[in-house]
């Protein structure tokens, strides 16, 4: 009889110094199984950023949740889509996707949403370097945190039906590149702040031969197939001009708004014909044609003194021309007390319901997104932020400094389950304004008509 108690009394002994290992008896903890510590493989699909841009993030990540995993994988912007289309079909998609802002509401059934609340081990190391591991439940990101934290446009596209469908790391917005040694050479001093200043600009910038081919373009402007992003650039001309670009499941760039008064006043057509100048022999801004080089290839081979881009092209001059005297500033606005509209072009992380590991997912997709552990990324990939937090330590940053001035008034617009499609439809309006084939109320109609088909 003494000694089955004693073996009971060491059983306790035993089983009392196991508990703390396992983080059991804590409060606020949970009982740990040896399935939930079982490692788990995380695989992340990307585009642009390179895998070690997140070896910090992951490293953190990890040390918080060591049997967890992640791969990052980039991929070919030419491929990503349907590489990730039949991935997804086959069924072997990854566990966490980057999705363009435009394509969420495109891929939704396959994402799952943010879930309330995430339970996994957590593990702390203590002072003396001894690592306790409690199963914990934390409520995540609610709909007024998201709006807290991040900038308005960032939190419009993640936000589907009341549910958060992802958040971003970065958020990029257009802006001007200049060649200042271009804008020197024409005696001016600042590059344009607004639109009619912008038109000055690019007709002294302008040269052409005796013939009337242009020698050096102001800007890359008025057609679409050799202009980088050019549906961008006339979709934030119509938004600033005070263009509704859809209303319910219909686009509306082509009527008149609700607030004008003036319902002579067409402002997504003007817009149009504003853009489509630029590519006018018959126009005192003309600049820009069709058998003109590729934006970005005409602004780096100084044949151009203006480009419109991101931050994500950046990298791409400084490679192309290293010895360019490069300038960044604000995309020109309508007038100077105008309220300024910009344009943003960024990636929103999710999760797909094929993977097994919805929690841990999300768990690193929200910790990735955090101020304090995105910076790393956004240093490495010098992006600029989505955080309202980070964006006055960005704009002591002198390349990002223009950017973050933009992040807080950029907007985007949903255009629909296709958006490749109503991509095509903006380009196709624009070429058959710009070569004369329709006039620009025809063509906005049309297009008008061939978007709305994609929000169907």
């Amino acid at each position: 009889m003494i000694f089955k108690t004693k073996n009971k009394i060491l059983k306790i002994i035993a089983l009392a110094a196991i508990l703390p290992l396992l983080g059991l008896g804590c409060k606020g903890s949970g009982t740990i199984s040896r399935e939930s510590l079982a490692p788990v493989a995380l695989n992340y699909w990307r585009v642009f950023d390179e895998p070690d841009d997140f070896s910090e993030i992951i490293n953190a990540f990890r040390a918080q949740y060591p049997h967890i995993n992640i791969t990052v994988k980039k991929i070919r912007i030419e491929e990503y889509e349907q590489s990730l289309l039949r991935a997804l079909a086959e069924g072997n998609g990854p566990d966490i996707v980057s999705l363009h802002n435009t394509w969420l509401r495109q891929y939704k059934e396959t994402l799952t949403p943010l879930p309330a609340s995430i339970t996994l081990p957590f593990t702390v190391v203590g002072s003396n370097n001894k690592t306790t591991t409690t199963l914990r439940t934390n409520p995540t990101l609610t709909l007024r945190e998201l709006r807290n934290n991040f900038v308005d446009v960032a939190v419009d596209d993640s936000v589907i039906d009341g549910k958060i469908y992802g958040l971003p790391l970065s958020l990029d917005t257009l802006v001007l590149y200049y060649n200042r040694t271009l804008l020197n050479q024409a005696n001016i001093p600042a590059p344009p702040a607004t639109w009619t200043d912008f038109k000055d600009a690019v007709k002294t910038l302008t040269l052409q031969d005796r013939n009337g081919g242009i020698v050096q373009a102001g800007v890359a402007m008025g057609t679409s197939r050799n202009i980088n992003r050019a549906p961008d650039i006339l979709a934030v001309l119509m938004m600033q001009n005070g263009t509704e670009m859809t209303a319910g499941s219909q686009a509306a760039f082509n009527v008149v708004p609700q607030n004008f008064k003036d319902k002579s006043v067409v402002p997504g057509r003007d817009a149009l014909t504003f853009y489509t100048d630029f590519a006018s022999p018959a126009k005192e801004v003309y600049t820009w044609n069709e058998k003109m080089p590729e934006s970005l290839n005409a602004f780096t081979s100084q044949k151009s003194a203006f480009l419109f881009g991101y931050a994500y092209h950046l990298p791409f001059i400084r490679s192309l021309a290293p010895g360019l005297d490069l300038g960044i500033a604000k995309l020109p606005q309508i007038s100077a007390g105008s309220k300024p509209v910009n344009f943003a072009n960024y990636w929103i992380e999710s999760v797909t319901k094929q993977s097994k590991y919805q929690n841990e997912a999300w768990a690193f997709v929200e910790f990735a997104a955090k101020a304090d552990n995105v910076k790393s990324f956004l240093s490495k990939a010098q992006k600029p932020t989505a955080l309202r937090a980070l964006i006055a330590e960005q704009r002591q940053d002198d390349t990002l400094v223009t950017f973050a001035d933009e992040v807080l008034t950029a907007q985007s617009w949903y255009r629909g389950l296709k958006p490749a499609q109503a991509e095509e439809a903006i380009r196709v309006m624009i070429d058959q304004v710009a070569r004369g084939e329709q006039t620009s109320e025809e063509a906005i109609n049309l297009a008008a008509q061939k978007v709305s088909e994609t929000m169907k």
